[in-house]
């Protein structure tokens, strides 16, 4: 079962920083998640579109220049990092899972990928997008196929995990409150990866694991690792 950084190691560090970034790499994970949003020609990584929660500034993203958010304090004197800056970060060590927030120029995206591949040290295999907006995974899968797209989800769907077989998608993303044994049957059977967010307790990686999901998101990567290594070899 694989344990992906949920937002980088931010049970640790500030969520979404290059701190919790190399917190998590320093654990070995299998993936990192990040959240994106694009200001000014740029891509950002932070989760909320609203800036009082984990930065120092106030109102909304798109009403400060990419300027003044870069001197926000986004937790421990971490400023908010760009997408190319936790590429050349990772460098190919591991997956990334790139979740669209605030996305709309996918041009841009397409460049930063393509510089990910080039420059960074990525494969294409290392590269999954995902989002709640099934329509732009969509019409990034007609776009550009060679992408992984991983689909979004915080329901129980009647048809299962057919929403995701529909768009092409390499993995399914669920709520671990919403998950059965049905649903991962069916995601397996459609040949769909596995990945429940946000598994952070004991009990639930325990279920997770006995449901047989390929991944976890966890904001305590460190010790979900470790947990699972020792109760492998104890098993």
């Amino acid at each position: 079962m694989l344990v992906i950084a949920h937002r980088g190691a931010s049970g640790h560090e500030p969520e979404n920083t290059l701190r919790a970034i190399k917190k998590a790499l320093e654990a070995n994970v299998d993936g990192i998640e990040i959240d994106l949003h694009q200001i000014e020609g740029e891509i950002i990584v932070i989760h909320d579109r609203w800036l009082h929660r984990t930065t120092s500034g106030k109102g909304q993203i798109n009403e400060h220049t990419f300027n003044d958010l870069r001197n926000l304090d986004a937790g421990k004197g971490e400023f908010i990092p760009t997408l190319l800056e936790v590429f050349a970060t990772v460098a190919g060590k591991c997956f990334i899972n790139l979740e669209l927030k605030g996305i709309y120029d996918l041009e841009l995206l397409y460049q930063q990928l393509h510089l990910a591949q080039t420059k960074y040290g990525f494969s294409t295999q290392q590269l999954l997008i995902s989002s709640f907006n099934h329509r732009l995974l969509d019409k990034i899968k007609k776009q550009h196929p060679e992408y992984l797209i991983g689909a979004l989800t915080a329901c129980y769907p009647l048809d299962y995990a057919l929403f995701a077989e529909r768009l092409h998608a390499y993995s399914v993303h669920l709520d671990v409150n919403f998950i059965s044994e049905h649903f991962v049957n069916d995601a397996h059977q459609r040949n769909l990866k596995v990945f429940v967010y946000t598994v952070d307790e004991i009990a639930d990686i325990d279920a997770m694991k006995k449901l047989g999901v390929d991944g976890i998101f966890s904001n305590y990567p460190t010790e979900s690792k470790s947990y699972i290594a020792h109760h492998k070899n104890n098993s």
